[in-house]
């Protein structure tokens, strides 16, 4: 896939599912990719148990990257132990000694069993690159996409094998990398709090190799379930 193919499929997915918010790519690579800058902003001030970062977590680069292409390091993504484990920064050993994972286990908002068990990138990183797809800066690995509910519907409905998953939001990534999968988070509290994503807003990612197929996918739903909902709304007017 080129840059004009992932601009077009980029500005068809938008159209299809009449999104919202800009799809975007996620690019894991050794060093970062060429002609995308840095992110840039400092780091904060250190955490009592020395947790710092760029943003109060990786998933508020989905946020960011709507509007402009950037790369960050493992450091930008330290305030947050559990996206720096999910995206292969840090092992879950590491990420058991922050105060923020003894906060979830203490909260019973997840198990240690449960925190074994969560999808990781096999292989740490030197740069995470984030971006708008209708820039098209890098080829990602992985493109995310903020939806609603009916939105949710019509994926659900395109991708037979759509993985739809919880807690935590930021680990749909890692299945999308990893095991190839079309995979759907309804979001999670941790992120919903950093982020300020939508009470309505839920999250899916695609693998870039599955990106043309979903689309196609999705544009196909899309276009029976607008038929549909025709036949329907016309229907109900009889009890008007």
């Amino acid at each position: 896939m080129n840059a004009t193919e992932l601009k077009a499929l980029g500005a068809r997915l938008s159209t299809a599912l009449h999104l919202a918010a800009e799809p975007i790519g996620i690019g894991f690579a050794d060093q970062p990719h060429a002609g995308v800058a840095p992110f840039g902003a400092p780091l904060a001030a250190p955490a009592e148990d020395g947790r710092t970062g760029a943003v109060p977590a990786g998933c508020v680069f989905w946020m960011k990257a709507t509007v402009s292409s950037f790369f960050t390091t493992p450091a930008d993504h330290g305030n947050c132990s559990v996206g720096s484990m999910t995206h292969g920064m840090a092992s879950l050993e590491e990420a058991a000694g922050h105060s923020d994972v003894a906060e979830l286990l203490g909260s019973g908002w997840v198990t240690a069993e449960d925190a074994q068990k969560i999808p990781v990138v096999s292989q740490r990183p030197g740069a995470i690159s984030y971006g708008p797809l209708s820039q098209a800066a890098f080829l990602p690995d992985v493109i995310l996409i903020r939806v609603n509910g009916r939105q949710m519907m019509v994926i659900s409905d395109a991708v037979g094998d759509l993985d739809i998953q919880g807690k935590p939001q930021c680990h749909i990534v890692a299945l999308a990398k990893e095991y190839g999968k079309v995979a759907a988070s309804t979001g999670c509290a941790l992120s919903r709090a950093r982020t300020g994503m939508q009470p309505s807003e839920m999250t899916c990612a695609i693998p870039s190799a599955r990106l043309e197929q979903t689309v196609n996918a999705i544009e196909t739903t899309s276009a029976i379930d607008a038929e549909v909902a025709k036949y329907a709304a016309s229907d109900a007017r009889r009890f008007a």
